[in-house]
């Protein structure tokens, strides 16, 4: 196994953390604030017992994953002798290129170096760069050690070598690599939310449903087939003659819908006055953080049942 560097541990860093402990790497988490890196340990050291509960550690115990996850004061320790450094800072371009400035100064020359950034274009903080070859944008849903997609998403000169390198040690890890062939605004995922995301405040602000409904479409829905199937695969088996014969079919459909679809509404406008009386009523405020525990456990759960599935399936 190798020594990994995590830059940064906000929730994206710690969470990187426990995903490459879990494959057995040697993790060394920096970050300018001290506080920082102990209180990141300390939220670690509180998830790995229920994701050992759900034999999702590799069968470790969690004592042992944490025993590889180590805070140090200095950047040039934590990125001594790594294979792979993980960015994780605030979403501001000045700062990612200042960071990304310091780190491939200081990093040996062979070292990958990835950034979590969900926005911002690799070209856009790394052109500077004396190793920009080897950097590029590595982008999980968070966290990463409960939904296993990661893009990879290249500059145009991130090398060949960089990619392959970063997507074999994603998959080594656990992870299922998205390989973009080069970069894009929004990356893939983004994309994919965000045209959904459109739709459900359009729908809502032209008074055709409710927040809840919208909700329900999905969770009780869509989703049922996409937590295991991806949108091509899904109207490949929603034909008898497959892909081909669903376009032949229902094409029609969405050429229809396409022209109402071009028009944006604005998300920070009336409309959110609805959604957050409709969220609030339904959670209120001071229940997020008990909510989101909630939504974690339940994603372990799932990858508890996806993992059994796999394995019973053979894929």
């Amino acid at each position: 196994m190798a020594n990994v560097a995590i830059v940064g541990s906000g929730f994206i860093g710690r969470a990187w953390a426990i995903s490459f402990a879990r494959a057995g790497h040697d993790v060394r988490m920096w970050d300018q604030s001290p506080t920082a890196t102990g209180g990141a340990r300390d939220y670690i050291a509180g998830v790995l017992g229920d994701l050992a509960a759900n034999d999702l550690l590799r069968g470790q115990q969690a004592g042992d994953v944490l025993d590889r996850i180590s805070v140090v004061a200095e950047l040039e320790e934590a990125l001594a002798g790594a294979v792979h450094i993980q960015e994780n800072t605030p979403e501001n371009l000045g700062v990612k290129r200042k960071v990304f400035s310091l780190i491939d100064s200081l990093a040996d020359r062979q070292t990958v170096i990835a950034s979590s950034t969900s926005a911002l274009l690799p070209s856009k903080f790394t052109d500077h760069l004396q190793g920009r070859q080897r950097c590029l944008v590595v982008h999980p849903i968070n966290p990463p050690y409960l939904i296993p997609a990661a893009e990879v998403v290249p500059a145009p000169w991130t090398s060949a070598e960089t990619v392959e390198r970063t997507r074999a040690f994603l998959i080594d890890a656990g992870h299922a690599p998205l390989v973009m062939k080069r970069e894009l605004d929004g990356f893939i995922m983004n994309r994919l939310q965000g045209a959904l995301l459109e739709e459900a405040f359009r729908l809502v602000a032209d008074g055709y449903a409710s927040v809840e409904d919208v909700d329900i479409g999905i969770r009780d829905g869509l989703a049922l087939r996409w937590s295991f199937m991806g949108p091509f695969e899904t109207i490949d088996l929603n034909a008898p003659g497959g892909v081909r014969d669903y376009v032949e079919r229902y094409q029609g459909i969405y050429s229809n819908i396409f022209p109402q679809t071009q028009r944006r509404v604005d998300w920070a406008g009336e409309v959110i006055d609805t959604v957050e009386a409709d969220r609030r009523k339904r959670l209120p405020q001071q229940s997020l953080g008990d909510r989101q525990v909630w939504r974690d456990r339940r994603l372990m759960a799932l990858a508890a049942h996806k993992k059994k599935s796999d394995q019973e399936y053979g894929q």
